[in-house]
């Protein structure tokens, strides 16, 4: 594997930043705006609540119409760019630069807001602050719900999406775990079995963040890395994220929405059974097949270079992801802080979030992030990317939030290839949350949150476990792809990936279908 160190970005110019954005929400809860955002969530709440017991209707029905499908071309179009550009000799230099990958997600962005100004001329659903109808306007561009459309892509989902994937990756690039140990398939095992436990706890991101660069120095003198990887990305960075609502952003929903913090523990057999039978295949592909194929004198080295695991970085930065953690369970302004009945302001969460990241520049070793050769390259290609993803994708979601009733979808089994094909392009979160309100309005018990608790297994594997099928299935799946071609290993590209993951997940997944869902 390559060892060229990677370039070290200073660290200034983002604390900077940082300071500057929470001066800039201390400036604005000096002026109530935040403070009046959670007053506005809070009585919307409280209002839906009295009229669901009343049995009226709340207004959400009121859209029946939706984007037309070849609106969904500039997200096809986007998902190919991310598949094609890469491979094509013409374009690859070209779009390794986060620019040229910004002018592409950007420009398809804009075609799509584009469309809500000039052409779309229905009622649409608006989720920020509050959800609310918004209808097109009688004469000239529809400003106002391209507006909402913007806010609901990027004020709505995007900012608190990428903001949680920003702050995770860059306090774990604090913490180093250094070693080098024999890099035999059952220390790979071990390391994958414990990124499957750290995910539920820690968020599938920090598990990934943590552990991809002691798992890629410890496999550093081995030229079979690949399927490594993609194993890491299918166990680490998806499938081990299902037992608490901190594992996934779907999951985390789901609790905002009503299910109980503990339900998803519940789901404890369908995690075991997946990522056991992925570790398991793992072992034996490596240790048959790839282990033997390694040259005689990288197994040498690999042998005789050995290091005792060592952790660095552990202060303060295990606090601070901790804290990012407990903001995520605490700092929601849709619910009262345990104990009191204040709830936290709109985007105090958030905030606290980027304090802990300024808190970790400032108070962490900056040794340990140049050991750990950190730089911001693969998070902001996320960014860049899911940027165009979160607007794109919009028309998708408000056809499938019209359509998604009448899909005639019943059975557990429905709802989990559904809500899994669909996860596996479209981001998890917002997919999970259509196809909850649709089985809630199936009915049937027991009910968990209003939702037959078959059908709210079925989602939540299928948004959880689906996640890995492709590169944008999920935020860490991106990064640990990008983490690793810096590192010298030669990923597979869109459709590569998706072939593994189409021989190797699909037919798990059909398995673990047919012994928990029928």
């Amino acid at each position: 594997m390559s060892d060229i160190p990677e370039s070290q970005t200073s660290q200034r110019p983002l604390l900077l930043a940082l300071i500057l954005v929470l001066a800039g929400y201390a400036a604005a809860a000096a002026f109530r705006v935040p403070q009046y955002g959670t007053e506005l969530i809070v009585a919307h709440a409280e209002h839906e609540t009295v009229e669901d017991t009343a049995g009226e209707e709340t207004g959400h029905d009121v859209v029946t119409a939706h984007p037309p499908y070849w609106m969904v071309a500039p997200f096809a179009v986007l998902l190919g760019a991310i598949a094609v550009l890469p491979l094509v000799p013409a374009t690859m230099h070209w779009w390794e630069s986060n620019l040229h990958r910004f002018y592409v997600a950007g420009g398809l962005a804009a075609v799509t807001l584009a469309y809500y100004a000039a052409l779309h001329a229905y009622p649409i659903h608006a989720h920020w602050p509050v959800h609310h109808i918004v209808r097109p306007a009688e004469n000239g561009p529809n400003f106002e719900e391209t507006a909402e459309v913007f806010a609901n892509a990027m004020l709505d989902e995007y900012l608190p999406f990428i903001i949680l994937l920003f702050s995770l990756y860059t306090i774990s690039g604090g913490i180093r775990i250094e070693g080098d140990l024999p890099a035999h398939p059952l220390t790979n095992c071990t390391f994958l079995a414990a990124g499957a436990l750290l995910a539920s706890f820690i968020g599938t991101t920090g598990a990934a963040m943590l552990l991809v660069r002691p798992l890629l120095e410890t496999n550093r003198e081995r030229k079979h890395v690949k399927h490594t990887v993609i194993f890491f990305i299918f166990i680490v960075c998806n499938c081990g994220g299902l037992l608490l609502p901190l594992g996934d952003p779907p999951l985390f929903l789901g609790y905002l929405m009503g299910v109980p913090f503990l339900w998803t523990a519940s789901l404890w057999k369908e995690w075991l059974f997946v990522n056991a039978a992925l570790l398991s295949l793992y072992w034996l592909w490596d240790y048959f097949w790839y282990y033997p194929r390694e040259m005689p004198a990288d197994i040498a080295r690999d042998e005789t270079r050995v290091h005792r695991l060592r952790f660095g970085g552990l202060w303060p930065n295990t606090l601070l992801l901790a804290g990012v953690i407990l903001s995520v369970g605490l700092l929601d302004p849709g619910k009262a802080i345990p104990g009191t009945d204040w709830h936290p302001w709109m985007y105090l969460r958030e905030a606290a979030q980027l304090a802990c990241v300024a808190l970790s520049l400032v108070l962490g070793s900056h040794s340990i992030r140049r050991a750990n050769r950190f730089n911001y390259a693969a998070i902001v290609e996320v960014a860049v990317l899911f940027f165009g993803i979160f607007i794109c994708m919009q028309p998708a979601l408000q056809i499938l939030g019209v359509r998604g009733p009448s899909l005639g979808l019943l059975t557990p089994t429905q709802f989990f290839w559904c809500t899994g094909g669909l996860s596996s392009f479209l981001d998890n979160a917002p997919t999970y949350v259509v196809f909850f309100q649709t089985a809630k309005t199936l009915g049937g018990g027991p009910a968990v949150a209003g939702v037959a608790e078959p059908l709210l297994r079925a989602i939540s594997l299928g948004a959880v476990f689906m996640g890995a099928n492709t590169y944008i299935g999920n935020g860490p799946n991106f990064m640990v792809r990008a983490i690793a071609q810096k590192w010298g290993v030669p990923m597979p590209g869109f459709f590569g990936y998706m072939l593994y993951s189409g021989l190797i997940l699909l037919p798990l997944f059909a398995l673990a279908n047919w012994v928990f869902l029928r």
